[in-house]
């Protein structure tokens, strides 16, 4: 975003304490303190327009074989509303907002009660309690990093289930994949609402804490950089890490299920994208250490940019690839079927 120089900026009050922070005789850091047209522009664009554009996405594939142009000529054409689309559109149900609760809640319970243990006999895997970088109210936190642990507990259960407990049908994602939409949307606004809240009124640490004077701009990037609950719930590294990424693969396997029932068999396809992102997302894992010095913790404050794009844009335009398959089981060519090299 086109934002004022930094160098030029003028120092800005805390509006809570009329004050200058400590940390702005350390310098400008982070992000913009001073915020421009553009800025604020393109901020209630994101904030009024982004769900509305993951939802065009998902309701793309769910009504429309995922023809991105399709929606756009029917209603061009007047084939087709905008009330047309909308009443075809699945609502939030109570089995959606309840699958929602219970998953978020039992990634908490993996994140803030259970110590990791997997550091313990994986040669070479940082886990356990580790160190942040140095913020620039000169603090550094300490994390339970145990994303490893939550992901591999999380898949351990869902394969239990799938082979021997049947208590759900690995298909259970994508059957309730809109109005679990709906529920990930009301989570990452909640979430970045309470974020605002806090940060005026009872930050963790107030000296971490950034204003820039626009109610818009705070909101989306956040005002505290490091917001915890307790002495290990990180608001920034449970929803950067947890529930969304450990999500991702679930997400797939319940593509592949899907696929599996549709036509009887998973296409080598579909075996591709979940093997690939999967590498993905235990690469995360393995170097979630290594993650607390990168941008996201170091840089970013926590606001809807982070617990929107956390709970919503991550778990549902990163597995489009996997949707797609579900609608079109596409079986990739070998040499040996095409005759060629």
């Amino acid at each position: 975003m086109a934002v004022k120089s930094q160098l030029n900026a003028p120092k800005t009050k805390n509006p809570d304490t009329g004050s200058h922070s400590k940390a702005e005789s350390q310098g400008q850091w982070g992000r913009a303190w001073e915020v421009d047209w553009f800025s604020l522009a393109s901020v209630i664009f994101l904030l009024l327009f982004a769900p509305f554009i993951v939802y065009y996405f998902i309701m793309a594939c769910d009504q429309y074989s995922c023809s991105l142009t399709a929606p756009l000529v029917d209603i061009a054409t007047g084939r087709a509303s905008l009330a047309h689309i909308w009443a075809k559109t699945p609502p939030v149900t109570a089995k959606a907002a309840q699958l929602y609760a219970l998953w978020v809640g039992f990634q908490v319970l993996l994140y803030t009660w259970l110590p990791d243990f997997c550091h313990r006999f994986l040669p070479g895997y940082m886990g356990g309690v580790q160190e942040g970088a140095v913020t620039p109210a000169g603090i550094v936190n300490k994390y339970q990093v145990n994303g490893l642990q939550a992901w591999l507990i999380t898949h351990v259960l869902w394969f239990a289930n799938a082979h021997f407990l049947s208590w759900f049908s690995p298909t259970i994602i994508f059957d309730n994949w809109i109005p679990l939409l709906w529920c990930a949307n009301i989570l990452g606004y909640a979430v970045s609402t309470f974020a605002m809240i806090k940060g005026y009124l009872f930050p963790t640490n107030a000296e971490d804490c950034k204003f820039t004077g626009n109610f818009f701009y705070n909101y989306m990037m956040g005002i505290e950089f490091n917001p915890r609950i307790g002495k290990w719930f990180d608001f920034k590294l449970f929803f950067n890490g947890r529930p969304g990424i450990v999500a991702w693969t679930l997400i797939n396997l319940s593509f592949a299920a899907k696929q599996r029932q549709l036509y009887g068999h998973v296409t080598n396809s579909m075996v591709l994208v979940n093997v690939l992102q999967a590498i993905y997302v235990l690469d995360f894992f393995w170097n979630e250490t290594w993650y607390l010095k990168t941008i996201d913790i170091c840089h970013d404050h926590f606001g809807w940019y982070l617990g929107w794009g956390d709970c919503v844009w991550l778990p549902y335009l990163y597995t489009l690839q996997g949707l797609y398959l579900v609608y079109h089981p596409v079986q990739l060519s070998t040499p040996h079927a095409t005759g060629t090299l």
